[in-house]
């Protein structure tokens, strides 16, 4: 079977998502987050405060390629993961993706007390949240199935996300 890749901004539900799905269909979760954390042994922030966006890039691009051979997953990735088409690409090789969207508002009511998101301490602002969107927009654009989860509870998302991947054709 291949892998159910949630994908799409910080604040969307990949996470919260990602766990649901895991625990109704009994796969296996991975997070691309903590893939980078347990392999260079820093968290996420300390990787932005001690390097550049680029070098976190890298690690990401290796965590995808890490997780992309496992079959039968739940793959939760960063919110910036997109943003090098080779790693949509690795990802679709084993998996459908799923890009989680939400409104500008309700993402910035989900963010606004994080303290572990690098890409926004400086700036928690909806005009910037707005901004990083409209860039990224493209990106997300490439996967497979966007689902919209403003308004919408985990349990409704993951069952629509399930729903989906139930029906699709699994080429092998």
């Amino acid at each position: 079977m291949p892998n159910i890749v949630l994908v799409g901004f910080m604040g969307t539900g990949k996470t919260s998502v990602g766990r649901r799905i895991s625990k109704q269909l009994k796969m296996p979760l991975i997070d691309t987050d903590s893939v980078i954390e347990q392999d260079s042994g820093m968290v996420i922030s300390d990787i932005f405060a001690r390097h550049d966006e680029s070098y976190f890039r890298d690690l990401e691009t290796a965590a995808v390629c890490k997780v992309s051979g496992l079959d039968n997953h739940v793959i939760a990735t960063g919110g910036g993961i997109v943003l090098r088409k080779s790693n949509l690409n690795t990802l679709k090789q084993n998996g459908i993706v799923f890009c989680l969207t939400a409104s500008p508002e309700t993402i910035w009511r989900r963010v606004r007390r994080s303290t572990h998101r690098p890409l926004i301490q400086t700036s928690q602002s909806l005009d910037e949240i707005r901004r990083m969107l409209a860039n990224r927009a493209p990106y997300y654009a490439r996967a497979d199935y966007d689902i919209q989860t403003s308004g919408l509870s985990v349990y409704q998302v993951a069952n629509r996300i399930i729903e989906i991947f139930q029906h699709a054709d699994h080429p092998r």
